[in-house]
């Protein structure tokens, strides 16, 4: 299979890597010294997983180079879309399927505007990972799985397609019977760890030592528990428990990638994660004043320093 990783950081560099493993003709679309590196040096990954290694891929900063291919895997961070997705139209083809792993729940509404309604498929990336220097993936942790399927729930003969390919690279991979319903489930997560630890510029064990951190943090989860709700989308009663359990143990020690995104200047995916539930709760008529509160307090760094 032909495939190509649009924005081969931390997500699509790793999974990319596991897929050129797997002998997948697979492209990396990167750019600056984490490209030249790649080209000149190949691409190393540091593994939890599967220990330290390198392997050579082919890597351009130009999509135009690659083509058509079977598959695009969409990983750039979600403030670059409105260029990204214009980028990759000259390796869609009337057989490509493309597959959203970014954070939030609206990334494939971006992809549709491009492609057809049946060849988006949209999921979730479980990974810590990241560009530990130019040219080097570093992933940690033991949980590595992509959740996805079709946004209508059409297109199975092809999900089953990209789970086998998934699986025969190593990679942790199901498809969801209600994609949405897995989105969802880590985007009230996600906005519950990003948005006020970088709001707070603390880690999220040192919010959780306050009454107050924690209950900002509670609050943050409830609000996007509504919002989701109120949008249709069927929620596990018990989700809001589950979620505050994992950020009690597992995630206490995690590092948000917002949080350091503000640490180092970057811009920020705030319109996609807190951001993104102060809009839909607009459109759903359900109040999110915590969330709006850590919008307007984060919005000066969106664009970065």
């Amino acid at each position: 299979m032909r495939i190509a990783v649009m924005g081969a950081g931390g997500v699509g560099g790793y999974f990319g890597s596991m897929l050129a493993r797997a002998g997948h003709e697979t492209f990396l679309i990167a750019r600056g010294e984490h490209l030249k590196t790649i080209q000149e040096q190949g691409l190393t990954v540091k593994s939890h997983h599967h220990g330290q290694f390198r392997i050579d891929v082919q890597a351009t900063g130009d999509p135009a180079e690659v083509g058509p291919v079977d598959l695009v895997l969409f990983t750039v961070k979600t403030y670059h879309n409105t260029e990204a997705v214009r980028l990759i139209r000259p390796m869609v083809g009337p057989r490509t399927s493309v597959l959203t792993l970014q954070n939030g729940v609206e990334s494939h509404r971006d992809l549709l505007e491009e492609t057809s309604d049946g060849q988006v498929f949209t999921g979730a990336a479980y990974i810590e990972s990241g560009v530990a220097a130019p040219g080097v993936i570093r992933q940690n942790g033991e949980v590595v799985r992509i959740v996805f399927g079709h946004p209508t729930g059409e297109g199975q003969e092809r999900s089953a397609e990209l789970l086998e390919v998934l699986k025969k690279a190593r990679i942790e991979a199901e498809v969801a019977p209600d994609v949405m319903k897995a989105l969802w489930s880590k985007f009230v997560f996600i906005v519950s760890l990003a948005g006020p630890t970088a709001a707070a510029r603390r880690e999220m064990h040192q919010l959780l030592e306050l009454s107050e951190g924690r209950d900002l943090v509670m609050a943050v989860l409830r609000e996007a528990l509504s919002v989701g709700r109120a949008l249709g989308i069927a929620l596990d009663d018990d989700l809001f428990d589950r979620t505050l359990s994992y950020i009690d143990g597992y995630a206490r020690d995690l590092h948000a990638s917002m949080h350091t995104d503000l640490d180092r200047g970057n811009p920020l995916e705030l319109e996609a994660l807190n951001g993104a539930v102060v809009r839909l709760g607009r459109e759903a008529g359900v109040p999110t004043p915590f969330n709006q509160c850590i919008h307007a307090l984060l919005k000066p760094y969106a664009g970065g320093v």
